[in-house]
């Protein structure tokens, strides 16, 4: 079901100050999404990119969402929903939902950390 580390998504307040020192650690901006806010405000999503190519590291400054963020690609998410589900140690943060490029689940593992699963 797990095919690789898709990401690590760390929060930050200041996005140009973030995307500046990570830059000057040899990471560059690949890609950037705005998500709306309640109260018609957004929130961003930027990607960084590793010089050898692989996961990436996610800045995101939306405050409702401070803590790290795990991104794992999978075969397909509604699969893996589908055969976790029945397990009641899993706990479904977020249920299987469409982005721009695939889908995206979120769970907690009965360890207790929090995955975000993402995929076709």
């Amino acid at each position: 079901m797990f095919r690789a580390l898709h990401c690590a998504a760390l929060y930050t307040d200041d996005m140009e100050k973030s995307k500046a020192f990570y830059g000057k650690l040899g990471v560059l901006p690949a890609w950037e999404v705005k998500r709306p806010l309640e109260g018609g405000r957004e929130w961003t999503l930027t990607g960084l990119k590793f010089p050898d190519g692989g996961a990436q590291l996610v800045l995101q400054n939306n405050p409702q969402l401070k803590e790290i963020d795990i991104e794992v690609r999978v075969e397909s998410v509604r699969l893996v929903y589908e055969r976790l589900s029945q397990d009641p140690e899993v706990k479904w943060i977020q249920t299987p939902f469409q982005v721009e490029d695939g889908n995206v689940a979120v769970m907690q593992a009965p360890d207790g950390n929090v995955l975000v699963l993402v995929g076709p």
